[in-house]
């Protein structure tokens, strides 16, 4: 499954630019990966894991602003339709445990 997380958030004055920052951070430091600007992607391997990534979410939310969750299934995330560009990504993101390089 993908957890797509898609946020508008205030950047006006200092301290929503703070608020900002320690969100995209945090998004980051959890594995997420941005698709492209305010709209993160992280793959979930079960329920469990998706239920726990969000509630670390909800206790971090901004004060300001508007944050989105949506959970796909990685066959209908693999279906994602790109009119302009493509996909690219430095991070390998595979549902493999064991990654040879």
């Amino acid at each position: 499954m993908r957890m797509i997380v898609f946020f508008d958030l205030p950047a006006i004055t200092v301290e929503e630019k703070r608020h900002y920052r320690q969100f995209r951070k945090l998004l980051i430091k959890n594995g997420f990966v941005m698709l492209q600007e305010s709209v993160y992607c992280k793959m979930i391997t079960s329920p469990s894991v998706e239920n726990s990534v969000k509630l670390l979410i909800h206790k971090n939310k901004p004060p300001q602003g508007l944050v989105q969750i949506l959970t796909v299934t990685e066959k209908q995330f693999v279906k994602m339709d790109y009119v302009v560009g493509e996909y690219t990504s430095d991070v390998i993101d595979t549902e493999e445990r064991l990654v040879i390089l």
